[in-house]
């Protein structure tokens, strides 16, 4: 494989394991115990013991302290720790960072980790309930008295203009819902195994902010998601076919907020994935007609739209018949829809197993896997490919 290295760092760090816990409701346990069984089983996974890891990156939003869940774990001294802001945008930027400091010999061995009670602790479905003053949330002031309370109605403000602009209908957000449900439902470990929807079902769920129903949302999970980075160099004597990052990307747009952006110049797409799909492109040398397999953020169906035209894949308002006609194998473990909602962790995950060859909805030959992170917030990318 031609690796472009126009930023310094594709081709130099590979994902080499991968890890989760049962994906489930009510996990009857600590956020920090999820987080610790997902690092032990992304290191056996990558044939490494807790003693080579030297460097721990997760989510600002997780409970487990790199340090404490490097005590869990048993893994010793960390030359290398670091956390991301903004929620599930920072899913594929936990790979970025350890990937920058292999890549800079700061660390050998770095563990990304995301670990939550999602459904049985605290639900992010149920919105905002107390914040705090701060800069952050001074956004939030504009919208909150006037009802838009959760995410689903914050996206539901951008998916109605959408829907508007572009002469379309609430069912065309069921493309993306039918399609990631009928891959969960070959996957033993998705929580909708065995449970495809069909477009009547998908129009028949009940509203939860229109133009949004129950089955354009993602789930709410208990669970933990971890993932194994070193050096491309390391990576070619470890037991498992490496991931190696050809590319990756943060980004945020002019006039960027958290899931709130309506007074930006349109609402019919998502600007700071543009940012991010401007990067990757560049940097990796590759095109849309690259790529072998996607795996977009869905934590609700309309941005995964919005995200394949703002990636290049089809134009402004064609992405529903993109979906609909399988032009791209899409979220194939099933997704935040029907898998789990692990902020984007178990997509990363299941983009290394198609390179492995290893998916249960395998697409044949895949050699490059584009992973998306979180969007309507600042966000993050992935280009992943195999070693040959």
């Amino acid at each position: 494989m031609s690796l472009h290295r126009r930023d310094g760092l594709g081709g130099r760090a590979a994902v080499v394991g991968i890890g989760a816990t049962e994906f489930s409701k009510d996990s009857g346990r600590s956020e920090l115990s999820l987080a610790a069984e997902a690092v032990g089983a992304a290191l056996a996974d990558a044939g490494l013991t807790p003693a080579d890891v030297d460097g721990l990156v997760t989510f600002t939003m997780d409970t487990s302290p790199e340090i404490t869940v490097a005590q869990a774990s048993g893994i010793g001294e960390l030359s290398f720790f670091s956390r991301v802001h903004y929620g599930g945008g920072a899913a594929c930027a936990t790979v970025q960072q350890a990937a920058l400091a292999v890549a800079t010999g700061i660390a050998e061995v770095v563990v990304c980790y995301r670990a939550f009670n999602e459904r049985s602790g605290r639900r992010f479905g149920s919105g905002v309930q107390r914040r705090e003053p701060s800069a952050e949330g001074v956004a939030l002031g504009w919208q909150l008295p006037y009802g838009l309370l959760t995410p689903a109605s914050w996206v539901a403000m951008a998916a109605q203009r959408y829907l508007h602009t572009y002469g379309l209908t609430p069912e065309a957000f069921g493309q993306v819902a039918v399609t990631g449900r009928r891959h969960a439902a070959r996957n033993p470990a998705a929580y909708f195994h065995g449970k495809p929807i069909t477009l009547a079902d998908h129009a028949a769920s009940r509203w939860i902010v229109e133009p949004l129903r129950l089955l354009d949302c993602c789930q709410e999970t208990d669970g933990g998601q971890a993932l194994v980075v070193t050096s491309a160099e390391r990576a070619r004597d470890l037991p498992q076919p490496p991931a190696v990052i050809l590319a990756a990307a943060q980004g945020a747009g002019r006039g960027q907020e958290a899931m709130t952006g309506f007074y930006r110049g349109a609402l019919t797409g998502l600007p700071e994935s543009a940012v991010v799909a401007r990067q990757l492109w560049r940097t990796s040398g590759l095109a849309p007609a690259d790529i072998d397999v996607g795996i977009f953020y869905d934590h609700f169906t309309p941005f995964v739209l919005m995200q394949l035209e703002e990636f290049g894949f089809c134009g402004p308002g064609e992405a529903a018949d993109f979906v609909a006609a399988d032009a791209l194998p899409l979220n194939t473990h099933g997704g935040q829809l029907g898998e789990a909602y692990l902020h984007g962790m178990n997509g990363v995950a299941e983009a290394v197993r198609q390179l492995r060859g290893t998916s249960v909805n395998q697409v044949p030959g895949a050699a490059r896997s584009l992973v998306t992170a979180g969007t309507g917030v600042p966000t993050s990318g992935l280009i992943l490919g195999s070693d040959g």
